[in-house]
């Protein structure tokens, strides 16, 4: 698919998705945002054909296509995200995530709309001995957010074995930055990701919680692998480009998008000084609920069906999130 086709995103006022669309427009594409705005601001849909309500709300969604009737493809990134959150209220994380989703493509399906990018997660793996891991590692999801990942993209396979859907699973790793031309970015209050709680303890001066130091790693902290938010975006773009070559003769596909690196949380924080210029004292805590020991992908799966491959890198992207992060809040010192 190439540029001025009229894509659907879904959640495309959140973080993810509204990068999204910032790079579906630079590539000449058309989107059309669905936010219900619980994890959204609204400035994130100014000059946007946009409409505010629930992926499972089916009379407005078929309105959106009914109005839009060149989308052909839709991207879904509407979804419950917080961790620690959906230890607390599984049963949302359950309602918006599967349920939301399985009459997302219902409707969809009942509307001719048979392609669709979903936003999947790393979660759901199980990580090798040396925390690697790829499309065919076995999944072992540790919190309630990514079994509610596991299982949706377990009904949009089955639901694309047995219909017309045809499914494209983009697995995240951990997402970190902002648009680098500041058009948005993370805007929780209170950001539960270590990256929004790195910023705060730089901003406020308050120590940096260092949650669980117990982990079979080489300095005791969780691992990630943090793929620029941009890189991510970038990737729904050559994932709407290459989807047949993707999917090949089969009605479902899963593709790893991380950098390939492993990055500790104690890296991390050297990394934020680094890029900063200044030292950042550090509280050992326990282990939040859900937390994992973290994993990092060994695929080369992206590089060679999409084309992609990730290009900025982790100082980019603590200084694209400190740069949103002043231009949100101007009052904060540029330090």
């Amino acid at each position: 698919m190439q540029g001025d086709a009229d894509v659907l995103v879904t959640g495309g006022a959140g973080y993810i998705g509204s990068t999204v669309v910032s790079a579906l427009l630079d590539a000449g594409h058309r989107p059309v945002v669905l936010d219900d705005l619980s994890a959204g601001p609204r400035a994130f849909l100014r000059g946007r054909a946009a409409y505010v309500g629930d992926i499972a709300d089916r009379v407005l969604l078929r309105r959106v296509l009914r109005e839009n009737p060149g989308v052909t493809t839709v991207v879904h990134c509407a979804a419950r995200v917080v961790v620690p959150e959906s230890v607390r209220e599984p049963a949302a994380y359950y309602r918006t995530n599967v349920a939301g989703t399985l009459e997302l493509a219902e409707t969809l399906l009942a509307g001719g709309v048979t392609r669709l990018v979903f936003s999947g997660s790393a979660a759901i793996y199980a990580p090798g001995p040396d925390l690697g891991v790829d499309e065919s590692s076995p999944w072992d999801p540790c919190s309630p957010y990514a079994r509610t990942k596991a299982v949706a993209e377990t009904v949009l396979a089955d639901l694309a074995a047995a219909t017309e859907l045809r499914v494209l699973s983009l697995r995240y790793f951990n997402p970190v930055g902002a648009d680098p031309l500041l058009r948005t970015g993370p805007h929780r209050p209170d950001p539960s990701h270590v990256l929004g709680r790195l910023l705060d303890a730089h901003r406020t001066g308050r120590p940096f919680l260092l949650t669980g130091t117990d982990y079979p790693t080489v300095d005791g902290t969780g691992v990630r692998d943090y793929v620029h938010v941009w890189d991510l975006a970038r990737a729904h773009v050559a994932a709407l480009r290459h989807f047949d070559r993707a999917l090949g003769d089969v009605p479902h596909a899963a593709v790893d998008l991380g950098t390939g690196s492993g990055t500790t949380v104690r890296q991390l924080v050297a990394t934020f000084e680094r890029v900063t210029g200044r030292p950042l004292p550090l509280v050992e805590a326990p282990r939040r609920d859900g937390d994992t020991v973290g994993a990092f992908t060994r695929s080369t799966k992206a590089r060679r069906l999409l084309g992609w491959r990730p290009e900025r890198t982790l100082a980019h992207g603590i200084e694209d999130a400190r740069a949103w992060a002043r231009g949100q809040h101007p009052d904060r010192e540029a330090s």
